[in-house]
């Protein structure tokens, strides 16, 4: 089997939540048959939205630097459970000489094959991601259109992901979010991606329901799938 190498660290928590479903998804039945994997938890790599937003500092170096550590220590391919750092995927790609899975390209694809016949679709995430166009850019090309939630929604969905599950205070009414999810229904969307690697830990975590697409969750089965693979 391909060694898979996680760059890690974006957040911690996330990074941990990638490598248990790959464990769980794997069919091994005992521990030789799982896939290996090496993780660089680089808690150094500097906040995306930041950098995207014109006010910090950009995470790029940080990330090559994961990358090239991971590609020394044997890592066939790489995995990066951070849907916000995928704005620097290609200068990522150009400085390695190993390949990156792009979880935004798996996911559009895996939804596709699900719902031939999707064409929008909502996204819960950081504002770094909206505002980079990660995943317009890439569901466009499979003609999906990526509906985002109102500004105030989008800024609650930031309180989640950095105020609580990034910073661990988990005494949070998550009545809110349902009742983003019930807005997006009132608008006959009923589909949506957890688009932020810190959202499915969230959903779970305070049990919130909906039909979602877990990213994490398809990037760990595509991980599978290619670390598999004969050549």
């Amino acid at each position: 089997m391909k060694k898979i190498g996680i760059i890690g660290g974006m957040g911690p928590l996330a990074t941990a939540d990638l490598f248990t479903k790959i464990i769980k998804a794997s069919d091994a039945k005992c521990d030789n048959e799982h896939i290996p994997i090496i993780i660089d938890n680089n808690t150094k790599i500097p906040d995306r939205t930041s950098a995207i937003l014109g006010i910090g500092e950009s995470p790029l170096e940080e990330i090559i630097l994961s990358a090239k550590t991971l590609e020394k220590s044997g890592a066939d391919f790489l995995i990066m459970p951070c849907n916000t750092a995928h704005y620097f995927y290609n200068d990522l790609t150009k400085a390695i000489n190993i390949p990156v899975l792009n979880m935004i390209d798996e996911t559009a694809k895996f939804i596709l094959n699900k719902s031939p016949n999707i064409k929008r679709i909502a996204l819960f995430s950081t504002i770094g991601t909206l505002k980079g166009n990660i995943y317009q850019n890439i569901f466009n090309k499979y003609n999906i259109e990526i509906i985002p939630p109102e500004e105030e929604d989008i800024l609650e969905l930031m309180h989640l992901i950095y105020n609580v599950i990034k910073n661990n205070q988990l005494n949070y009414n998550h009545i809110k979010i349902i009742n983003i999810i019930e807005k997006f229904k009132e608008k006959n969307i009923d589909n949506i991606i957890l688009g932020c690697t810190e959202l499915p830990i969230a959903m779970n975590m305070f049990k919130i329901k909906g039909n979602f697409y877990d990213p994490t969750e398809i990037l760990a089965l595509s991980a599978i799938k290619k670390a598999k693979a004969t050549p």
